[in-house]
């Protein structure tokens, strides 16, 4: 599954254009990797997504086309979700 639509299935971010263009725009990693919007998926997969000074690393558990809110958050694991302090 592409990461833009990974990450609006999820609903961590929650229009796919929004998911696309922060993918365009290098603030989404796949595996310490920039992601593309296009980039596949698989369980497993650690996603980086830096927007503006919060940064969040999540685990992929499983990919699903058809995902109900009451779901989308067991589709991935947060492993990191902080603010980053400006010196």
């Amino acid at each position: 599954m592409r990461v833009d639509k990974f990450l609006k299935n999820s609903r961590v971010i929650k229009r796919r254009t929004v998911a696309n263009e922060a993918c365009s725009n290098g603030r989404v990693k796949i595996n310490d990797k920039i992601a593309k919007p296009g980039t596949e998926v698989q369980v497993g997969d650690i996603i980086t997504i830096r927007y503006g000074s919060h940064s969040t690393r999540l685990e992929v558990l499983s990919i699903a086309d058809n995902v109900s809110k009451a779901d989308s958050t067991g589709i991935y694991k947060v492993l990191q979700d902080e603010q980053t302090k400006d010196v």
